[in-house]
């Protein structure tokens, strides 16, 4: 039976900025049985054959159906069905489409998730996500090289090639999003690609936040530095960074995430044992930065949750007093 309004959650990004790690994970702390994710990158118009042919990129819009993404996002929304197209990356042409009934939560990544008003409208909670440049570059090469058969050359070829849509059509979506994420190595860490990256958070005020003040009271005395607040103005707007240090001990991860799960506590059975795990090779790692990302973000769609069922059982009670 699908649900009357479903709570949806955009991630957007260039390519390979980790977007599908993301998302899996907070799929896992919500419940995967509660959860449909979907990429809108299947909503390509154009096989790679065709695109070569035109000279078009996958991340312009004009290479993908816009007004069916709109049509989608809207049904999934208000928890009606909808028949997917599904693009695979390895031959570079279509499947048959896949027919979705989504559930209480939708996730929606991809690349051009934010492009228009009707579809930024439906999202309860809009993430952009902008890793440090050079680490989605290794990001990008190590996936296509190893899931898509690409060789190094052809991916740095392929990204040099894109250098114009990604200005025009991806990193303009960023203005739209609540949040921004942006992993990048600490001083001292150059080479390093996962577990210890540095992870700064823009929260901007269209969202609810937990208060952190007590943790970041507690990390000063501490005399190290785990996380930092500051508060400046973006586009106009103002904004407040956390900045979590890639070296945050378990500790101290797990006393923010006590804080967090503390705002809800009437959810605390959802709160899984462990966060932040993403793929390295073939290699399953964790990252208490990522983790606490994942969780914030969470955090803000149980709190939309919420805000929903309050609606209802408003409406519903005004509906019995008319009778």
């Amino acid at each position: 039976m699908p649900y009357k309004r479903t709570i949806l959650l955009g991630v957007v990004g260039d390519s390979a900025a980790g977007k599908t790690t993301l998302s899996a994970g907070i799929a896992r702390i919500l419940g995967e049985e509660r959860v449909t994710v979907i990429c809108s990158d299947d909503y390509h118009r154009y096989n790679r054959a065709q695109r070569k042919e035109n000279g078009l990129s996958a991340l312009d819009p004009a290479c993908n159906y816009i007004d069916i993404m709109e049509q989608h996002f809207d049904s999934l929304r208000r928890g009606h069905a909808i028949l997917k197209p599904i693009y695979n990356h390895s031959t570079g042409d279509f499947d048959p489409p896949e027919y979705i009934q989504p559930k209480e939560f939708v996730i929606i990544e991809g690349l051009l998730g934010y492009h228009s008003k009707s579809m930024r409208n439906n999202f309860d909670v809009k993430v952009y996500l902008e890793p440090e440049e050079e680490l989605r570059i290794q990001w990008k090469i190590q996936r296509d090289t190893t899931k898509r058969g690409y060789t190094p050359e052809q991916v740095r070829e392929s990204l040099a090639k894109r250098v114009h849509d990604s200005r025009n059509f991806i990193q303009v979506q960023k203005q739209y999003a609540d949040m921004v994420v942006n992993f990048y190595r600490p001083p001292g860490y150059e080479t390093e690609t996962g577990s210890h990256l540095n992870v700064r958070l823009s929260l901007r005020p269209t969202l609810p936040y937990p208060d952190l003040s007590d943790v970041l009271e507690t990390d000063a005395k501490d005399g190290r530095r785990m996380l930092t607040s500051t508060i400046s103005r973006e586009s106009g707007r103002l904004t407040e960074t956390l900045d979590i240090n890639g070296q945050i001990t378990p500790q101290q991860t797990a006393t923010l995430e006590d804080i967090i799960w503390s705002h809800l506590p009437e959810l605390q059975h959802l709160r899984p044992e462990e966060m932040g795990h993403f793929v390295n090779g073939n290699r399953v790692n964790q990252s208490s930065p990522l983790a606490l990302s994942q969780l914030l973000i969470t955090y803000n769609m149980l709190v939309a949750m919420q805000e929903l069922q309050k609606d209802r059982r408003e409406r519903e009670k005004e509906s019995r007093r008319s009778r």
